[in-house]
């Protein structure tokens, strides 16, 4: 079970969606609309590549400060290359943020060490000899950012900030995160699987009559309002436990919903969520007021983004969104107009009910 988790985890730095291929749908001068079919296997089993393992689900619902490394071994701006040496050899680390005030100015690693010992500057400072510019992570942000920061960059570690008072509070590493998602699987994926195995009685969907039974959830969401993302996410998800949908398919539309909602906050002026769901389905629809996307094909490309400078620094916008949203659906619509809006529809067939 250990090996499966691990190699689960190895998957999650590639964050994939499907294999790019030429997109295909009818074009207008404004309007452009998109249409993915995606196969459903007639036995009623999740296709491979749809399956959003236990894993994925908790990258969502992580944040940083979760599993990141709160023992931090620091030094500052006034600290020779001598001394950094031996810290690093100490404490068996390539590489420590600089701090200053308890604010993070730079960092320093094996390698700028190694320059210093090539050309005899063991006398500098940590501040003359530092990288200045330093990307990071908040703590407040969820861990699935930080595995796409980790697959765009190829670091090692990231420093970990408070978003509010801008000070350092831990350091993030590709172990810091298998650590933390295998403690949490140990928990978590007994006690869902549990709950859902013995709940079935209490289901809504198990006492009524199911093909005239549908259930609905809207929510508001607007334009870059980053604090209160995903809350309703957590209530979606309740909900559909509760309805008796399996806990794959939960994890599909709340992953679906999830980088919908953040479409919204991030490129748009605000907008909507509904979710309808029967026993064989669950539709969700994302619509909101503009600015559109000029070039749909474009859009849905994995790493793709027109977020803004100051949106991809607070550690959104990386990208990942509809292509993540494609990835948990097994129909998907796009419709897009410039200057009006775009509309999103997809659709998850649960293959413990009848849907075709």
């Amino acid at each position: 079970m250990r090996e499966g988790l691990l190699a689960a985890l190895k998957r999650l730095a590639l964050m994939r969606g499907l294999s790019s291929e030429r997109l295909k749908g009818e074009k207008q001068l404004r309007l452009r609309t998109l249409t993915f079919e995606l196969p459903y296997k007639q036995d009623n089993q999740v296709t491979q590549d749809k399956k959003i393992t236990k894993t994925q689900e908790l990258v969502y619902k992580l944040k940083v400060k979760d599993v990141m490394t709160t023992d931090i071994v620091t030094v500052s701006p006034g600290n020779t290359m001598n001394e950094l040496k031996e810290i690093l050899r100490i404490r068996r680390i390539a590489g420590t943020p600089v701090v200053e005030n308890k604010r993070l100015v730079g960092v320093i690693g094996i390698d700028d060490l190694i320059r210093c010992l090539s050309e005899g500057e063991m006398d500098a400072t940590v501040g003359e000899k530092m990288t200045r510019k330093v990307e990071v992570l908040y703590g407040d942000e969820p861990l699935a950012h930080a595995v796409n920061k980790f697959n765009q960059y190829g670091f090692g570690r990231f420093p970990v900030i408070e978003r509010k008072r801008g000070r350092l509070i831990g350091i993030l590493t590709k172990s810091d995160m298998v650590t933390g998602l295998l403690k949490r699987l140990e928990i978590a994926y007994h006690t869902e699987e549990f709950r859902h195995n013995n709940n079935n009685e209490n289901h809504v969907f198990n006492n009524i009559v199911m093909d005239k039974t549908s259930f609905h959830f809207q929510y508001r969401v607007n334009g870059q309002d980053f604090k209160v993302a995903g809350e309703s996410i957590y209530k979606l998800k309740q909900i559909l436990s509760q309805l008796g949908f399996p806990p794959p398919i939960i994890r599909r539309a709340t992953i679906a919903a999830y980088e919908a909602e953040m479409n919204i906050i991030i490129y748009s002026y605000g907008g909507c969520i509904s979710v309808s769901a029967d026993y064989d389905h669950i539709t969700l629809e994302a619509r909101d007021t503009g600015p559109g996307i000029a070039n749909i094909e474009q859009a849905m490309r994995q790493g793709f983004s027109t977020a803004p400078t100051w949106v991809q620094e607070l550690g959104f916008g990386a990208g990942m969104g509809l292509p993540n949203i494609r990835k948990c659906a097994d129909t998907m619509d796009i419709e897009s107009e410039v200057g009006k809006g775009t509309h999103i529809k997809i659709v998850i067939k649960n293959t413990n009910g009848n849907g075709k």
